[in-house]
């Protein structure tokens, strides 16, 4: 089926060319979501009639995504989940998830427009792409821990923190504190 592209699509073309696509693809995602129209003779001579409004907000559109994708730059998102002791998340995260964490901190993304291809299922540091507008895109930082403090550490770590990092840690604090208290009894005695 051919079609003329009334936006930039990803992996298809710019917009005003005419792709051949299959039937299915255009019937069921770039008619519906108005990315597209049926090539016909009526069509073609509608969108040389449109193309300069279409290309104006286009442009319009465009710069707003870009400015938000400048305010987004660097934004890191915690997401928490019940873990077994190798890692491995109990349930998953997805796009939902993550457009949620994201609208959490105070930028508005919805569920398509984050490109994850396959749900997390392990705790780490993931980086997702995140479509501002077709020609626009971010990264976001995705921080799947068991709790905030896990978080940190593996942001601080740049990765997964395992169970026995956890445990040798509060064993680090507790013998401080042991120090520490210890040195202020010494302190005491001697005055």
């Amino acid at each position: 089926m051919d079609i003329i592209l009334l936006e930039r699509v990803e992996k298809l073309g710019q917009m005003g060319q005419v792709v051949k696509v299959r039937p299915g693809y255009a019937r069921n995602f770039l008619l519906p979501q108005k990315k597209a129209l049926r090539a016909t003779k009526a069509n073609l001579a509608f969108f040389e009639t449109q193309k300069a409004q279409l290309e104006a907000q286009n442009l319009e559109r465009r710069k707003d995504a870009e400015q938000v994708a400048g305010k987004m730059k660097g934004v890191s998102v915690i997401i928490t989940r019940q873990a077994a002791e190798s890692g491995m998340l109990y349930g998953s995260v997805n796009g939902r998830d993550i457009s949620e964490a994201v609208t959490e901190a105070g930028y508005t993304v919805e569920r398509n427009q984050v490109a994850i291809s396959d749900p997390i299922k392990s705790l780490g540091l993931y980086d997702i792409r995140v479509i501002l507008h077709p020609e626009v895109s971010v990264n976001v930082r995705v921080n799947v821990a068991r709790t905030l403090e896990e978080a940190q550490m593996q942001a601080q770590r740049g990765g997964m923190v395992s169970t026995a990092d956890l445990l040798a840690e509060e064993e680090e604090a507790e013998a401080a504190a042991e120090a520490a208290a210890a040195a202020a009894d010494e302190e005491d005695e001697n005055a």
